[in-house]
Order: C-alpha cells, then sequence, then structure tokens
C-alpha cells in the first residue's frame, strides 16, 4: 500500500473512532451548586467598603471572619433552594425528582429545610401530579418543605404547591383554581360536509368518549364528564389531604385569588416573597444553597443551539434598525 493510501486509512479511522466516541459514549450529568449566602456576603463587603469609616469596617471585616471560623467547627443548617417553572407538560418535573434526590442524600432531617419556587399556570393532570409527587418525597424523609409562591401556582402548580408544610405568596401572586378543564375541538361535522369518511376502531365501550374526527354521541360525551369530574374530586381530596383546614368544596370552582386573599381563604400561609423569606433564613443562621441539574448536552446539541443564539441575535438586530 502507498503512503498517501496508508496516510488517509489513518485519517478515516481517526475520524471513524471520533463519531463512535461522541456517539456512544455515557452523557454525564451534572448538578450545578451555588452557595447564595456566600453571593450575599460577598455584595455586603462590598458596598461596605465604600459606605463604612475605615476603622468600623475594619472592626466589622474581624467580627465577620470569627463568625466564619465558628462555621467551619460546626455543621451550620442550610436551606436547599430549587426551582420549579412549569409549562403545560410540566417537563421540568424531569429536573426536579433529580434535584430532589440529590438534595435527600445529602440533608440532615434534624437541620436543614427544603425551598421550593413554584411557578406555573398547569397544564397535564398526570405531569403534574408526578411533580406533586417528587415534592412529597422531601416530607416523606421528615424535612421540612416550604414552597414560594412568587408569580402563580394554579391549577397543577396548586397541586403541586399544596404539598408543602408551609406556603408563601407574594401579594399579587395568583393561587388556586382547583378545577378540570378539557377543550376538545371536533371536525366530523367538516369531514361530513367534504363527504369524508372517518372511522373509528376500537375494543371496550369506553375506550374512546370523543375525539377529534368522529361524531359526538351523547352517551360518550356523559362518560366523558363523568371522567373530568371524577379527576377534579380526586383533585379535591389530594388538596385536602395536606390542607384539611380548607374549605374545599367552597373552594374549588376553579376560581383563583390573589395572595392576600388566598391567605384569608386558608390557601397559603404567609404573605411574603421568596427573596424575603430566604434571606430572612440566611439571617437566622442558615447556609443557602441552589440546586440546579443540568442534563449534559451531546455535541449536537450545544451546536444546534449556538446557531439558534445567533440567529436570534441576528433577527433582533435586525428589528431594532428597522
Amino acid at each position: 500500500m502507498d503512503p498517501i493510501s496508508s496516510l488517509v486509512s489513518f485519517i478515516l479511522f481517526i475520524v471513524l473512532l471520533g463519531i463512535f466516541f461522541f456517539r456512544f459514549r455515557r452523557r454525564r450529568e451534572e448538578l450545578e451548586i451555588v452557595p447564595l449566602h456566600e453571593d450575599w456576603e460577598s455584595w455586603k463587603w462590598q458596598i461596605l467598603s465604600f459606605v463604612l469609616p475605615k476603622s468600623e469596617l475594619k472592626n466589622g471585616w474581624k467580627k465577620f471572619k470569627k463568625t466564619l471560623k465558628e462555621r467551619e467547627n460546626k455543621r451550620a443548617p442550610t436551606l436547599f433552594f430549587l426551582d420549579f417553572d412549569g409549562d403545560l407538560k410540566a417537563t421540568e418535573v424531569d429536573r426536579l425528582r433529580h434535584e430532589i434526590t440529590a438534595v435527600l442524600e445529602a440533608a440532615d432531617s434534624e437541620l436543614d429545610e427544603v425551598f421550593v419556587r413554584v411557578s406555573s399556570g398547569g397544564g397535564t393532570v398526570q405531569d403534574y401530579g408526578l411533580g406533586a409527587t417528587q415534592l412529597a418525597r422531601i416530607r416523606q424523609k421528615g424535612l421540612r418543605l416550604v414552597v414560594g409562591i412568587d408569580t402563580i401556582a394554579a391549577s397543577g402548580g396548586y397541586l403541586m404547591a399544596c404539598v408543602a408544610n408551609r406556603i408563601l405568596a407574594a401579594p399579587f401572586a395568583i393561587v388556586g383554581s382547583i378545577g378540570v378543564i378539557a377543550q376538545v375541538p371536533n371536525f366530523h361535522r367538516l369531514l361530513k360536509r367534504w363527504d369524508i369518511d372517518y372511522r373509528e376502531y376500537t375494543a371496550g365501550e369506553f375506550k374512546k368518549t370523543i375525539s377529534y374526527l368522529g361524531e359526538i354521541t351523547p352517551k360518550g360525551e356523559e362518560k366523558f364528564l363523568e371522567q373530568l369530574e371524577l379527576t377534579h374530586r380526586f383533585f379535591k381530596s389530594f388538596v385536602h389531604q395536606y390542607r384539611p383546614n380548607v374549605d374545599i368544596d367552597r373552594l374549588a370552582t376553579g376560581e383563583f385569588w390573589y395572595g392576600q386573599k388566598a391567605l384569608e381563604l386558608g390557601l397559603v400561609d404567609e404573605i411574603q416573597s421568596s427573596d424575603e423569606y430566604l434571606m430572612k433564613r440566611y439571617q437566622e443562621g442558615y447556609q443557602v444553597i441552589k440546586i440546579k441539574y443540568l442534563p449534559k448536552k451531546n455535541w449536537a446539541q450545544k451546536m444546534s443551539e449556538g446557531m439558534v443564539t445567533v440567529l436570534e441575535k441576528k433577527l433582533w438586530k435586525w428589528l431594532s434598525q428597522a
């Protein structure tokens, strides 16, 4: 074999080896751990260095260093802070379950606390039900769970929030909407008008109660509404399990309320923003650690996201010029 052919064969081998490596290597996930209390302390002293006289700053710094020294010899109570920003399919639940698993492995039920900031207007029952079950794991482990609602925790969002030992809400946060909704467009009459036949084959009387294309029969609609009502009863029962003092029949009308009214109705326990609560715990001696699960992305995902980012920047630049 001539030298050029050997070189080409070697290069092809290296390329194939690289493709195999990127395609089949195990992608490890990462956990981002941010000690917020350290950031706050750093910011505080940056500002004080401009505000305080040098003598006062020196004395304050000595006291602070002494406090740090004491912490080194003693396990400080820790507040683990998780964020949940929900969409219709509650896709963040997959990330949340990994974060909870990590916290449960490290937390001390005698000292520590878990704080989850929930922001969601709800979505599919099964996905938010799983989210609520994940939060319930925290309480089952004996840890205190606090949920903060800064903007909205309605429907499925409240289904998750109600699991907490204590619920905080900002004054204008939207809370509640304990109800169930189903919206089903039906194109049967349109198909009929265009003489398009549609056949649906099922085994089991109520395998399909209503569909997008088939004719909606009174019997099928009745069964569908029955299933919807059953889901609502299950929702009410779940909330009542964790909030037994709430008048569930009165409040499970699908209505929502702002934070202050939600407090009067017993849906939340205190009017307070998440930031207020985190700072309060920090001042009480807690370490405040934010936990975020970061799934490892392969090179193709990174490249596609990079291209999207570049295109977005170009678009915004073009729009601003226009």
